[in-house]
């Protein structure tokens, strides 16, 4: 069993990379964020259960560190406020527990991750309308298909696969290569 796992986990990203069109609109995301923090902007994540964990550990990434010692970027995972997400979820429903914080944090220029294996996700895609009406550029990772959520975005990173262990383990791969270009373009080698 662990073999197969493996030799599929090996698969989905030799597909990845032959993906030239995927691989450009990971680039656009990159551009997109660099162009976000050399204005003044941030970067916002989004995502349920394990697409909510992958958004924490890529924000802190980004307003931590990658490889290289240097200022903070302001990225943020929208779900790590526990107090207003219960609150909003108790108050308005959980489909509004992401739209109602975009709206509150988002500018024009910022860019908006939203992370759905399925692409259906009904509060992320909430976010997603909410995003678009403050301005922002919107990246939705997701699995092969996109779902809802890849007629709404402007970039569409969508895992070859439709295995949700698989298209999770995808998304850490482009986004840790997102934020090493990122830090590598913004401070140098």
């Amino acid at each position: 069993m662990p073999h197969q796992r493996i030799r599929a986990a090996i698969a989905v990203k030799q597909r990845i990379l032959e993906d030239a069109a995927l691989l450009d609109r990971l680039k656009r995301a990159t551009d997109a964020c660099v162009a976000s923090f050399r204005a003044g902007g941030k970067a916002l994540f989004c995502g349920n259960g394990g697409s909510a964990a992958d958004a924490q550990h890529l924000a802190a990434e980004l307003s931590g560190r990658f490889y290289l010692d240097r200022p903070p970027l302001f990225a943020e995972a929208m779900h790590v406020n526990t107090s207003f997400l219960t609150a909003v979820a108790n108050d308005y429903g959980y489909d509004h527990a992401f739209s109602r914080l975009t709206t509150a944090m988002a500018r024009p220029g910022d860019v908006l991750f939203l992370l759905s294996t399925s692409g259906n996700s009904r509060n992320v895609l909430a976010a997603a309308v909410a995003g678009k009406k403050a301005g922002c550029t919107l990246v939705a990772m997701t699995g092969a298909g996109g779902g809802e959520l890849g007629a709404l975005v402007d970039i569409l990173i969508n895992v070859p696969s439709d295995d949700t262990p698989r298209i999770q383990e995808g998304h850490m791969l482009l986004g840790h290569i997102l934020c090493e270009d990122v830090e590598r373009r913004l401070f140098g080698e």
